[in-house]
């Protein structure tokens, strides 16, 4: 058998497990109703970050195979400062999977980096709009919101991110913050 007959087998094979798989998903996951629940009901804010951890787990599994490699592209790039890489290749995971909430906030959050704020927050809009109870992206519309000085848009953010998880010492702090600007201005 040629190489390249072997090559062209072993990319069709790559293909049929990812089609295999094409169940998995992140925001869809059955158990995250479930874990959201858990949440808004924990006993405190070392349980909530538990809670959290398991739900980023799954906000995290990407659609299939070449999508989660992609992702780990993705994060390797931020990891090595190299976010215009990493925008690129979540252009490219975007465009594959549209509906994967994590992809277009993995951008937003790249896009606030680079100090592109106006493109960060239409990607967050698009995360919400896939995944309405996704706290992180809600968390970074307030910090672009606090960023921009529209403490009070902050601070309805923040606060949406509180009915998600009641116990986010950092949403309480950011609440604090803003809470002190805006008496500030009074």
């Amino acid at each position: 058998m040629s190489l390249y007959r072997y090559g062209c087998l072993a990319m069709l094979a790559v293909l049929f497990a990812c089609q295999s798989h094409a169940l998995r998903a992140d925001q869809n996951a059955p158990e995250l109703a479930g874990l959201f629940d858990d949440l808004v009901n924990a006993e405190g804010a070392s349980d909530a970050m538990q809670i959290e951890s398991k739900i980023w787990q799954h906000w995290l599994k990407a659609p299939n195979d070449i999508s989660e490699a992609l992702m780990s592209q993705i994060v390797y790039a931020m990891q090595g400062g190299q976010l215009t890489l990493a925008i690129k290749l979540c252009d490219q995971l975007i465009d594959s999977e549209p509906e994967f909430s994590e992809a277009w906030n993995k951008r937003a959050t790249l896009h606030y980096l680079v100090g592109d704020l106006d493109s960060s927050v239409d990607d967050i809009r698009q995360t919400v709009k896939l995944e309405p109870r996704h706290f992180g992206a809600i968390s970074g519309l307030g910090l672009i919101f606090l960023k921009r000085g529209q403490l009070q848009n902050a601070l309805d953010a923040f606060e949406q991110v509180l009915k998600i998880n009641p116990n986010s010492v950092n949403t309480q702090r950011s609440i604090e913050q803003v809470t002190d600007q805006l008496g500030d201005k009074i």
